[in-house]
Formats: C-alpha cells, structure tokens, sequence
C-alpha cells in the first residue's frame, strides 16, 4: 500500500472507534492494556518472584534494625511485612536489603528494590523531580539535636564555633544548613555517608552536635556506650514526614502500598486488632465486613485477595499496636503518640475510608 494510501482508507481510518488504541483496562494483577501491548506493574514482578524485596536502613532500633540473629524488626520492618502480607498472605515473604541515605533512591528507581521503608522524609523535589511516589506518612517527626549532657549546650546558638555532625544525602543536612544561616551562626558541618561513622565520631568527641530526626536521634542514643550522658536539645528544626517509598507511573503497585499502609490506621479507628481479627469476621458492622473481605470485593480491583487488609492486621497488628510494640510503651524508647495518635485522639493519623 502506498503511504498516504487511497481515499477509501483514509476515511476508514478517519471512522474507525478511537477507543481501539486509546482504552486502558486494569486487570487483577494491576496489569494495564494500552494500544494493545501489556505494561506489566511492579506487582505483577512481585508475584512472580514470590516475594518482596524491601529497602531499609537495618541499623536504627525502634525502625530497621537487624539483631545478631539475622531477625529484622521496628516500625519500617512491621510495614513491609504488612505489604508481604497483603500481597501473598505471608509476612515472612520478604527480603530486607540495608541501604545507606545516599544510595537508597538509586535502588528503588533501578528496581533493586520494590519498596522503601527507610526512614525516608517526604519533600516535594523527592516527589517530582526525583521521580518517587510517597505512601502515607507512617511517623510524624522533626529535626533535632543531641549534646553531651555535660557540654553546657542548651540551645543551637551555643554550637557557634563547633562542629555538628551529619549524615550526607539527607534532608537533615540542608535543614543543618539553612538553620545555621539563617540564625547566622558558624559552626563546622562534619558529613558522613553513612550514619555509622557519623554517630561514631560524635562519640568520639570529634562532634559536639548530632542532628537527625528526633527518633532516629533517640533510637541511636541507645546504642551509645552511656546513653545518659546524651540529652536532645527543646528544639524542632523542620517537619519530617517519614513513610514508605514507590517509584513513579506504577499506580497499580503504590495502590497496593498506599492502601495496606491506610488499612493499619484504619485498623486501630475500627477497633480490629491482631488478636480479634479473626473473630470479627463474624461481625455485622459493614464496615468491619468490607474491611476483613467478608462483604465486597475491595482486595480484587488492587489486583489482590480481598482479606488483604485482615492479613496485615494479622501478620503485624493494627497502627496501634506496630507504633507501642516498636517505639512506644511497649519498647525501651517509651516515646509517647503524639502526633501519631489517631485523629479521633488529637494526632494526624487518618485514613481515607475503605469502601
């Protein structure tokens, strides 16, 4: 055929249903049919591999922290077995890949891993122009600063002089630096690649500050050889909203990771928890029946089984539960909610219906 081709062709062309390359129908594997040719999720990679493979730091109690054993545990841990949970009704299907702050991005784009779980602070540049996509916000936290107890440090003014130490390739260091200027003070910034050797030097006393997020700042002062000798200064230096992490234009799989994250919180507000899950499925409330599966089929248009959200509730508990048992009154830190509490209790923690 020639290539502007007849008349006759042309006005076939001209009437032929638009609709032949331009629909886009989501299957239940969270596979999507374009113009005829598959563009497979990252779902559908998971489950045929037969696990998840989850990126996390490994090295900050009451987080990610692997023990002598091998066994990994802490708020970042419990949401990637709730994830494993949803998608294969088994907690265990994961393996942890420990990642350093400047390398973590990397891993997730170039598919080492499927998920971010890794203390990782939500900012819009890390949203748009790194190319992420940030599940719900699992721990509200904010900058601060640790002193030595006996350095006569009571505010950031009284780090004039001194050197600070940080960990390269996160929003802590740039916080550092616009705080310092913007109160105009000189201090030396000290960076590390690795949060190890950072907090190592501050030990050393080659630092008089550390700065992080609060809680990494508390769940790394236990690991110090005299954790009483430290203290964190009264002050907030920025909003850290930490939370697992996809990669952009895979709504399929960030559904799957948005909605197992909402189904925890969702969990506490409706009073399911790991030790009544089961018995509620007896329940006539109908929005504890769709939450478990046993009414509607929510689980099948995320491409998964509609008990997902009861396997997560059952592999690591409710919000609730996964928020004392690694941080709270359950752990060594005793940190209270906070902002972390529910909405109905004066935090942030809200979930979108499941319906």
């Amino acid at each position: 055929m020639h290539k502007c081709g007849s008349l006759l062709v042309a006005t076939l062309l001209l009437v032929a249903p638009l609709t032949a390359c331009e629909s886009s129908n989501p299957t239940s594997t969270g596979t999507t049919s374009s113009g005829g040719s598959s563009i497979n999720s990252r779902l559908d990679t998971i489950k045929q591999r037969g696990k998840l493979i989850c990126g996390v730091d490994g090295k900050i109690p009451g987080f990610s922290f692997v023990d002598e054993s091998g066994q990994y545990s802490g708020l970042d841990v419990d949401i990637c077995k709730a994830v494993a949970a949803a998608v294969f009704a088994d907690p265990n299907a994961v393996e942890y890949r420990n990642l350093d702050s400047t390398e973590r991005f990397e891993a997730l784009k170039s598919g080492e891993v499927d998920i971010l779980s890794r203390n990782t602070t939500w900012t819009i540049s890390r949203d748009t122009s790194v190319g992420l996509e940030f599940a719900p916000t699992t721990f509200f936290d904010g900058q601060g600063i640790m002193v030595r107890r006996d350095s006569g440090i009571t505010k950031v003014e009284d780090l004039a002089g001194k050197a600070i130490c940080v960990e390269a390739g996160t929003t802590t260091e740039l916080n550092l630096t616009d705080a310092l200027r913007q109160k105009n003070i000189k201090a030396e910034t000290v960076t590390f690649q690795q949060a190890d050797p950072a907090y190592a030097a501050y030990a050393e006393g080659r630092c008089q500050g550390m700065t992080s997020d609060k809680s990494q700042l508390v769940a790394r002062r236990s690991t110090l050889p005299n954790p009483d000798e430290h203290i964190l200064l009264d002050v907030t230096m920025s909003k850290e909203p930490l939370g697992p992490v996809t990669v952009n234009n895979d709504s399929a799989w960030f559904d799957v990771v948005k909605w197992t994250t909402y189904a925890l919180i969702e969990a506490e507000e409706l009073g399911i928890n790991q030790g009544n899950v089961d018995q509620l499925k007896t329940s006539e409330n109908p929005n504890i029946k769709r939450f478990l599966g046993t009414e509607g089929d929510l689980g099948k248009g995320a491409g998964l089984s509609n008990d997902f959200a009861a396997n997560a509730v059952k592999a690591v508990g409710n919000y609730g539960e996964v928020y004392e048992r690694n941080l709270g009154q359950g752990s060594q830190f005793k940190l209270p909610r906070g902002q972390n509490a529910l909405w109905t209790n004066g935090g942030l923690m809200y979930s979108p219906p499941l319906r």
